[in-house]
């Protein structure tokens, strides 16, 4: 009697165990995968200054990830849990990996990286020929057709990013919805909202991640290995700076396909976990009964597809909560992509540091230092001081005079000398430049004072409070969202949102978004072949009122539906898994009591009893 007891008991250990192992990997799967995402929306900046492209086109690129994810997210919800999930799962880590290899392909397939600047490095021009002079004989680089830009293989390697990403979007379908039905089916229901919690821990940690990985490698030159680092005129600071963004992207590939493993391994079942404890339940009958669930999900693959779809859409609680999620992840795509363009025209943010710039005839008047105008007419960056000096409008090359001012060229400062080399050059006799000083200037944008950092501060405490009250109401709101649900409908519900969200918030919302945004461009850079690259400097007014008001306007109309969400809950009794474990037990309990009399002829009588009980 003491054997099968002790077999009993090893068993269970053994499915607790698998049950945690794929919690564990599960959540390592989240890690990977928020750590490629945020990385991937850290490193847009730079992908955006490598292919000279503007904003709406970098949240297309962004949203490519949405759209593959959209190909598959219902199929994959549905049909994927009559397969074999951890499988599956892998699988798509391995994809996510491939698409991460593809994203960072193109920098191995062009050039390198040709940032704009007064003069070319090949040219055999005087070292001053870039400053003021009033009889410029000089020809400075030269302007070709813009129709030249089509033909530069350069031109179109975004595409591949943009595809790289799409592929990124398949790989992470079937990781939520089927990593959340996986656990639903076979955990407790009071340790449901435990395990989700630590799932939505590696969604905040992985973030962090990303960004030191961002950081890290936002501060190596793009071109690594293959330039001269000391003949650079920028530094990580300018808005011409391209990091190397392939580098993190080929680490990003490698941690998903590791990630991958472990699934490989686990199992398709296991047993609800609660009943693996008791005694009296064999090893044999839970298989069987689990043998006999597999195939009779096989048997109705697809004859429940469209009753659970109306059973969804009949559901006001799962209709109001998806539209309360395209509301919030619309609000929170705007934060998440163009922070970092916002911190680095807002404060002059970069990786490395944060500055504060301001560039005369742009956003200063050359008359009034530090006062704010706004001066969006080109011929305001030409002014008496500079007149006579015969400067290029449309080159940025900036230079910070030392009356804390950044002018767009050292021309354009009325600079006539030049001394040192790379980014320790330094221009002098600058008429533009008003101070008490030597009238000189330095390469680079200017850094400001601590009022700046002050109201960095600021906006990052604000943003930290508001992302704790968000992360306490995500867990309680997401287990209302798997409650109100069917528990046979559970994946394909999981699915559907995650379809509506892509649909109309994680695609559309960026492009948009980034459109507004080109919309408040006052300088936009130059491809060597005349064609507008992209953007330099934002009118920072409005990028800011844009930035801050269309989120909270789309986060606050979100407060609508979910009131009705609260009222319907008060009426309504949510379709819980309340004793789902009372449930199995008692069925597994009568199976074994039959398999006791398995010789006795049994009646319909019989049957249709045997049914009943086993139903209650």
């Amino acid at each position: 009697m003491g054997e099968p007891g002790k077999s009993v008991a090893t068993h269970g250990v053994t499915c607790f165990s698998k049950m945690k192992m794929f919690l564990l990997t599960l959540t390592v799967a989240y890690l990977a995968k928020t750590i490629s995402t945020n990385y991937m929306i850290s490193m847009l900046t730079h992908i955006e200054r490598q292919f000279n492209i503007p904003t709406s086109v970098v949240g297309f690129i962004n949203g490519s990830f949405e759209i593959g994810n959209l190909l598959l997210i219902v199929f994959v919800s549905y049909f994927g849990t009559k397969l074999h999930r951890p499988i599956m799962i892998g699988t798509g880590c391995v994809i996510m990996g491939l698409g991460c290899f593809l994203i960072s392909l193109p920098h191995f397939l062009v050039g390198r990286y040709e940032y704009e600047k007064m003069i070319s490095s090949s040219s055999n021009l005087s070292s001053n020929s870039f400053l003021c002079s009033g009889n410029r004989s000089q020809t400075l680089t030269p302007t070709r057709d813009p129709e030249d830009c089509e033909k530069e293989i350069k031109s179109l390697m975004w595409i591949c990013v943009m595809v790289g990403n799409l592929i990124r979007g398949i790989g992470e379908t079937p990781i939520v919805p089927l990593g959340i039905s996986y656990i639903e089916d076979f955990a407790k229901s009071e340790n449901s909202p435990l395990y989700i919690g630590i799932l939505e821990a590696g969604n905040m940690v992985g973030p962090f991640i990303g960004l030191l990985l961002a950081s890290y490698c936002a501060n190596i030159y793009v071109d690594i290995g293959s330039v001269n680092t000391d003949d650079l005129t920028i530094t990580p600071t300018d808005t011409r700076w391209v990091g190397a963004w392939w580098l993190g992207f080929l680490i990003c590939a490698g941690v998903n396909v590791l990630t991958s493993i472990p699934f490989f391994f686990l199992p398709n079942t296991l047993p609800k976990e609660g009943l693996e404890d008791n005694a009296d339940v064999t090893n044999s009958n839970k298989e069987e009964k689990h043998q006999r669930k597999a195939k009779k999900e096989k048997r109705g693959i697809t004859k429940d597809f469209l009753p659970f779809m109306k059973s969804l859409f009949c559901n006001p609680i799962y209709v109001l909560f998806i539209l309360v999620s395209v509301l919030q992840i619309s609000s929170l795509a705007v934060t998440f992509v163009f922070t970092p363009k916002y911190l680095e025209q807002q404060f002059g943010k970069s990786t490395a540091e944060i500055v504060f710039l301001m560039v005369a005839g742009l956003t200063t008047s050359y008359e009034h230092e530090r006062v704010q105008e706004p001066l969006y007419m080109e011929n305001k960056i030409l002014a008496n001081c500079n007149m006579r000096c015969n400067c290029l409008t449309k080159i940025w090359d900036p230079v910070c005079g030392d009356n804390g001012i950044t002018y767009m060229s050292a021309c354009l400062a009325g600079c006539e000398k030049s001394f040192g080399t790379g980014i320790n050059m330094v221009f002098q006799n600058c008429s533009c430049i008003q101070s008490s000083g030597n009238s000189s200037a330095v390469l680079g944008l200017c850094k400001k004072g601590p009022d700046c950092t002050i109201k960095l501060q600021y906006f990052l405490i604000r943003a930290g409070i508001g992302s704790f009250i968000y992360a306490l109401s995500a867990i309680p709101g997401y287990m209302v969202f798997l409650r109100c649900i069917k528990p046979e409908a559970k994946s394909l519900g999981v699915g559907l949102h995650a379809f509506f969200i892509r649909v109309f918030a994680g695609i559309p919302t960026p492009v948009y978004f980034g459109a507004l945004i080109d919309r408040t461009c006052l300088h936009w850079g130059n491809q060597k072949c005349g064609k507008p690259g992209a953007c330099r400097i934002y009118d920072i007014n409005n990028f800011r009122s844009i930035f801050l008001w269309l989120p909270a306007a789309l986060r606050g109309s979100s407060f609508l539906p979910a009131i009705c969400i609260i009222i319907l809950l008060r009426k309504f009794q949510l379709p819980d898994k309340t004793d789902s474990s009372e449930t199995e037990f008692v069925e597994m309990k009568l199976t074994e009591k039959e398999s006791k009399y398995m010789d006795v002829p049994r009646s319909p009588e019989f049957e249709n009893n045997r049914e009943l009980k086993t139903r209650l």
